[in-house]
């Protein structure tokens, strides 16, 4: 899923796209070790969208916490 899509999701949304895209990592990790999946490199863009959800996950909820201006660190 490309990043201007999942931008424009809520974080419920990004929560629930989050666990159906772990699901679906479990999924393929099971059929590479039985040999059923022929396409390695799904997982690798599974992985990477799970990054991205996270990611965009932290960035909204540091967003709505109210911390205001972190410009100390």
């Amino acid at each position: 899923m490309d990043i201007k899509e999942l931008r424009e999701k809520t974080p419920l949304e990004l929560e629930r796209l989050l666990v159906e895209a772990r699901n679906r990592l479990r999924e393929m990790r099971f059929k590479v070790a039985a040999k059923q999946l022929s396409d390695v490199r799904e997982i690798r863009e599974t992985r990477q969208t799970v990054a991205r959800i996270l990611t965009l996950i932290g960035q909204k909820t540091e967003g709505t916490a109210g911390d205001g201006d972190k410009k100390g660190i």
